[in-house]
């Protein structure tokens, strides 16, 4: 069937979902497969869920008439997202990045709300699959659309960008993330930049922070750009203040003070003024909005239990974003400082050098309550006084013999070490 009708199918749908238990009344289910799944084996539960279409590309799964058969599901829900983001043609944000991208796009968000209509990326819903599902939930009566876009890959980044169409972009930064996937780190600097790439061809507008030299560079021949920084020249000037342990800062004479730990969230935030700037958005709604927002889902979190102070931290992790959250607990004014880190993935050949050299700083830098866990941190060099666990398992009989007290736990590793679950023994 041609796209332009199953939109109209689209049309008379509330919604679109790829799984059968998150289904609302009246849906169009997208029948996706998977590694270890094929969603046309869920049809049948599909309709009884409330569903109203079904994209299916197995003409077995054919059950009625509102079974619409294509070649490829996955192209087909890529394909509709481009045709309804056509139809609606709302202005959309898109960002990218190795470190801070769903804290980002949440402030973005947070600020524009304050004075247009805007939707954004529900959670880290940012790949192939979601970055579809993130445009199809759009409307045409949006001020802004805010795309989330991830990648492990090299092309990914463009061919997000043919979907989703953005008219404005940003790169938060560039860090040793997906090695696996990227090489190297100037893997992921040509990765990232294809959004600046996509936005340069089509004559579209880049935000760039001008405290990031490599990011300058990539841009320097590009005309339709609007810079934020600590430089007076740039077009929003914002300059850090502290971050002991939230950070402040300063944007033309106006203070504002965050929830956010970590001087490296100074980046993340200055985006967020930047762009409410340029849309018009004033001044003081802006301050409001970024001194409200709470950074959840174990994203730089600070929970107090008792005396005990926690960074909570493990939503994911790289080379990069773990010294930055190392250095920000070295500079915290307080003594009694702990530190539980996990693995970080997605390094390929990298793994080892990069495991060794945080611990190499770890080590430089404190001389005491040090625990490392996970195959990759077990296999380092390290000091007797460093505690090396292979396994959270492992971890669990240091976890029970401790007793904290006026102490600050940094909690940091990647998604699939788990580390939240540190929380219930402290």
């Amino acid at each position: 069937m041609e796209i332009e009708n199953i939109y109209q199918s689209f049309k008379a749908c509330s919604t679109v979902a790829t799984d059968t238990r998150k289904l609302q009344q009246d849906c169009m289910y997208f029948a996706l497969k998977g590694d270890n799944f094929d969603g046309n084996k869920f049809v049948k539960q599909a309709f009884k869920g409330g569903a109203k279409y079904c994209i299916v590309d197995d003409t077995e799964a054919i059950l009625n008439k509102n079974c619409i058969y294509v070649e490829n599901v996955l192209a087909t829900l890529q394909n509709l997202a481009t045709y309804h983001r056509n139809e609606i043609k709302i202005p959309i944000i898109a960002l990218t990045g190795s470190n801070g991208k769903t804290t980002t796009k949440e402030l973005i968000n947070a600020v524009l709300e304050t004075t247009y209509k805007v939707k954004a990326t529900v959670g880290n819903l940012n790949n192939h699959i979601g970055v579809p599902l993130t445009l199809l939930s759009f409307s045409d009566d949006l001020d802004y659309g805010i795309v989330e876009m991830g990648a492990n890959h090299p092309n990914e980044i463009a061919f997000l960008c043919n979907i989703a169409q953005p008219d404005y972009g940003l790169i938060t930064n560039f860090g040793k993330a997906h090695l696996e996937g990227f090489g190297s780190i100037q893997g992921v600097i040509k990765a990232k930049t294809e959004l600046y790439n996509y936005l340069k061809q089509n004559n579209k507008t880049v935000f760039i922070n001008s405290n990031d030299p490599e990011q300058l560079k990539q841009i320097a021949d590009y005309v339709n750009v609007s810079t934020f920084g600590s430089n007076e020249n740039n077009d929003c000037t914002i300059t850090f203040e502290e971050a002991n342990p939230y950070v402040s800062i300063n944007c033309n004479n106006l203070k504002i003070e965050s929830q956010l730990i970590g001087d490296y969230n100074y980046g993340n935030i200055a985006i967020a003024i930047a762009i409410g700037t340029y849309f018009k958005v004033n001044a003081e709604s802006i301050k409001k909005a970024i001194e409200s927002y709470q950074p959840d889902n174990n994203r730089s979190e600070i929970i107090e239990k008792g005396t005990t102070k926690i960074i909570l931290d493990a939503y994911n992790a790289n080379p990069t974003s773990m010294l930055a959250a190392i250095k920000n607990l070295k500079q915290l004014k307080d003594e009694n400082k702990y530190l539980f880190l996990g693995d970080m993935f997605e390094l390929g050949s990298e793994a080892a050098k990069e495991h060794q050299e945080i611990v190499n700083f770890l080590e430089s830098n404190f001389t005491k309550n040090i625990y490392i866990i996970g195959e990759n941190f077990y296999k380092t060099n390290s000091i007797e006084s460093t505690h090396k666990l292979s396994s959270f398992e492992d971890l669990k009989p240091h976890l029970n013999a401790l007793k904290l007290h006026n102490a600050t736990v940094l909690i940091k590793g990647s998604r699939g070490m788990a580390l939240e679950r540190i929380m219930d023994f402290i």
